[in-house]
């Protein structure tokens, strides 16, 4: 039966939602099976480019499958360095092409030639961007079977990142570092990430160039199948400290010795597909959060602070930074907390840093701050209880206008 209501007005208030000039980009190593279907299903679950190694006219059919699901693709093949410019000249126009790979993990000895091979693909192509990922800082003899010192070409890690930016005209940082492993069926982090974090976020901002940041997405060796609460806290550690692109390693495990459990394994989704599809929706939906902004400060609270030598711990009071804040406490192992700034907005980021048990957070602010929920909209804090728990992995955001 019908019921009319004569008289009657009946209105939904708009919820504010976040602005953003664009989204966080997902990038894949490794892709889908050479089928429409296959670049079809890497779309959907938020992947926006991929690797692709392959000969010009196979990277071509795939850039044809890949363009018309959306799909961008970060090409490579032994001609790019044997004969570059004819290479180039091949790819440069497709539409699906977002740049070239020069290679992965080098050495320090390596910079001057890739600077030089850099130089001269954008010689012939300065559109497109040259993909070069950086070695992680737990990276050492026992791992490679180098000297630290060939590896870092200098003491420390921090001066091999700025070797790197200061001999390879780059537009971009990006490194991998994998934290989750696994011992006696227990995982948990390794410390040295964070630190690893604050050399990438030091170089990123003195030399003006954003940064990519890798997440882990296949178990293997001592890494454990990927749970959300690891891959959220990867993830959103990552943009915390500043990522401007999400990358996973890797989409497929096919082919790949004692390599299991990545989303799509020999041609069929696992339930890392849809974590990741999950997590990657997630974070489009924070883009206006993320992209783009500026980091003003992170810090780290609980009762040890990882990497103590590097972070900056947080005392249970908000920092001046924050005038809105009057109260920010965690239980547990302890969170990361980010402020970043973007024109006049700030969003205060808290990241559980305890991929698997929640976490209490006591958040006490001003009526002016706003809690921004996974899907964007922005909720005044004062709704919520003053102590709630974090997912683990999980992140809790405000914002404010600065």
């Amino acid at each position: 039966m019908l019921v009319l209501l004569a008289g009657v007005s009946l209105s939904v208030t708009a919820q504010e939602k976040l602005k953003s000039d664009g989204e966080i980009q997902v990038m894949a190593y490794g892709g889908p099976e050479g089928t429409p279907e296959g670049y079809r299903e890497m779309k959907e679950a938020g992947f926006d480019m991929c690797w692709l190694w392959a000969g010009i006219d196979d990277a071509k059919k795939a850039m044809d499958m890949a363009h018309e699901a959306g799909v961008k693709i970060l090409f490579s093949c032994d001609e790019l360095k044997t004969n570059t410019e004819n290479s180039v000249k091949k790819v440069m126009n497709h539409p699906a092409l977002a740049g070239y790979i020069l290679s992965d993990e080098p050495s320090a000895d390596m910079f001057k030639e890739l600077g030089d091979w850099v130089r001269k693909i954008q010689a012939v192509d300065s559109k497109h961007f040259c993909y070069i990922n950086l070695l992680p800082n737990y990276a050492t003899f026992h791992q490679l079977g180098v000297d630290d010192k060939e590896l870092y070409g200098a003491p420390s890690y921090r001066e091999y990142l700025e070797a790197f930016v200061r001999e390879v005209p780059v537009t971009f940082i990006s490194f991998d570092h994998y934290p989750v492993i696994e011992e006696n069926g227990v995982s948990r982090l390794r410390e040295q990430w964070y630190a690893n974090l604050e050399d990438i976020k030091y170089v990123s901002q003195k030399s003006g160039l954003p940064f990519w940041a890798y997440a882990l997405s296949v178990a293997h060796r001592i890494y454990p199948v990927p749970t959300v609460g690891e891959l959220r806290l990867q993830v959103y550690s990552n943009l915390a400290y500043g990522a401007q692109t999400i990358q996973y390693f890797a989409y497929s495990d096919g082919g790949y010795e004692d390599y299991h459990h990545s989303p799509v394994s020999y041609g069929k989704r696992t339930e890392v597909y849809d974590r990741i599809k999950l997590v990657n929706h997630e974070i489009k939906a924070l883009s206006g959060v993320f992209l783009n902004s500026k980091v003003v400060g992170v810090w780290h609270t609980g009762a040890t602070t990882p990497a103590p030598w590097i972070t900056a711990r947080m005392q249970e009071q908000s920092p001046r930074a924050m005038p809105p804040v009057r109260l920010l406490q965690t239980s547990g192992t302890g969170a990361v907390v980010s402020l970043l700034e973007k024109e006049d907005s700030r969003f205060l980021v808290i990241v559980n840093r305890d991929h698997r048990h929640p976490m209490k957070l006591t958040f006490i602010a001003d009526d002016s701050v706003k809690k921004v929920m996974k899907d964007g909209t922005l909720i005044p804090a004062s709704r919520y209880a003053y102590t709630i728990e974090v997912d683990p992995g999980d992140a809790a955001i405000y914002t404010w206008k600065n």
